[in-house]
């Protein structure tokens, strides 16, 4: 996302908070502008708050190799409070600056070019997209192609929601009249006929169906070998749907990272829009859940749903939706057996008795003995014998546990061969939960 818009710019504003500090998402940003070759403008917001420390953000700023121009550097900054609307002009002064040093120019005299930043489905409007015009105007009725979409311009809107019949050189605007959702990024071009507009959609359409076929993991020899090693190997297959591409294409890139040896999660597919019935049929089909962002199933989508049990899990936040299904791989993991030992007795005196065998006059040493615990026996710090108790009494009484400090008399099932200064060790197994 911020690689794109780079990409799309001429010139960057780096808002960062005074009272903050320079963020990660922050360092990503600048760095993705300063890959892209973008001149940068920091502007340090916040000011108007009593915490907030600009000298610091400076100093922060010097640490990654961006000195501002009050240290004696290249990079433009400027003070500012979006809350109060402080000081925002001189930033425009400054960002104007930079448009004249670079001679900033485009031609307006020719076929609109540009970049999508979103789209989306709308359900009273239909499909729209979000483009920035980079050279020439656009206007209501020309047709477009972007990405593997194409359709006659039939509305626009600026970025303050008003109708506009045309756009000029770097500015937004909505755009109604697509045949689908173009992809973030996309760029797009006025052409001077439909059909030459349709016959490119269609070609790119059918090599990004190609590409999807192509990109498909097939199972090989090698992959099988692999998934018997590891063992109880699992698939878990997502259909993603969202209300912008922008998201949708974050929540997918975020999910498709939680993939493990033992878990491989597939994004079957993902697309903008409400869920409907062909996404719940292909979700029966290849035992999917679906994941919607901002987005409801149809009515019919949804009986459709409840008839095939088909899992929908729908998610207004991104986080959310990444911690859900990290758990839920989570627990598709087979937990690990941790031994525990509960118990230590030392063995201070054998009886034999009819019919009942050896019992041992044992001392609890540590820890807590109960009737069903499973016990090992060692001589000389060796296994000899694991089992189960056959009895444990205290004086002539059966009791279901002995602690430590107290003496008991026991015998194991089975097993007779025990000696005095034997120790019996009292164990069991504890289920751990593995973790991705």
């Amino acid at each position: 996302m911020r690689a794109r818009g780079a990409q799309i710019t001429d010139i960057a504003i780096i808002v960062v908070a005074a009272d903050d500090g320079v963020m990660p998402q922050t360092v990503e940003a600048v760095n993705h502008a300063s890959a892209a070759g973008v001149p940068i403008v920091f502007a340090i917001n916040k000011i108007d708050k009593p915490t907030s420390n600009p000298e610091k953000i400076k100093e922060a700023l010097a640490n990654m190799n961006y000195l501002v121009e009050d240290w004696g550097g290249k990079y433009q900054s400027q003070e500012i409070s979006a809350k109060n609307g402080l000081n925002i002009d001189l930033l425009l002064e400054k960002v104007l600056l930079e448009a004249e040093i670079l001679d900033l120019k485009a031609n307006p005299d020719k076929p609109a070019l540009g970049t999508v930043i979103e789209s989306s489905l709308d359900k009273g409007r239909g499909f729209t997209a979000t483009v920035l015009v980079k050279a020439g105007t656009l206007r209501v009725g020309d047709i477009i192609l972007a990405g593997s979409c194409f359709g006659h311009v039939k509305a626009m809107y600026n970025e303050r929601g008003y109708k506009v019949d045309e756009v000029g050189p770097a500015t937004p605007a909505l755009i109604l009249g697509l045949n689908g959702a173009p992809q973030a990024g996309d760029k797009f071009n006025v052409m001077a006929s439909d059909r030459e507009a349709k016959d490119i959609a269609t070609k790119r359409a059918q090599l990004q169906r190609e590409q999807g076929l192509r990109t498909q993991k097939h199972i090989t020899l090698d992959e099988i070998g692999r998934r018997i090693a590891i063992g109880n190997f699992q698939e878990l297959n997502i259909i993603v749907k969202g209300d912008v591409d922008g998201s949708v294409e974050a929540l997918s890139d975020s999910l498709i990272k939680l993939s493990s040896p033992q878990i491989q999660l597939n994004i079957i597919h993902k697309a903008v829009g409400q869920i409907s019935e062909s996404d719940i049929l292909l979700a029966a089909a290849s035992n999917a859940i679906i994941i919607g962002f901002q987005v409801r199933p149809s009515l019919s989508a949804r009986k459709l749903a409840e008839k095939e049990e088909i899992d929908i899990r729908l998610y207004s936040i991104i986080y959310d939706a990444i911690e859900e299904i990290k758990s839920a791989m989570e627990g598709m993991l087979v937990p690990e057996l941790k031994e525990e030992i509960v118990a230590t007795l030392e063995i201070r005196e054998i009886f034999k008795v009819t019919k009942v065998g050896t019992v041992a006059g044992c001392y609890v040493k540590e820890g807590k003995i109960t009737r069903n615990t499973r016990v090992r026996v060692i001589r000389d710090g060796i296994v000899i014998y694991t089992g189960e108790l056959g009895s444990l009494k205290r004086f002539k009484d059966d009791v279901k546990e002995v602690t430590s400090g107290y003496e008991c008399g026991l015998n194991i099932s089975n097993f007779n061969d025990i000696k005095v200064g034997d120790f019996i060790e009292g164990y069991q197994e504890v289920e751990v939960k593995k973790t991705l």
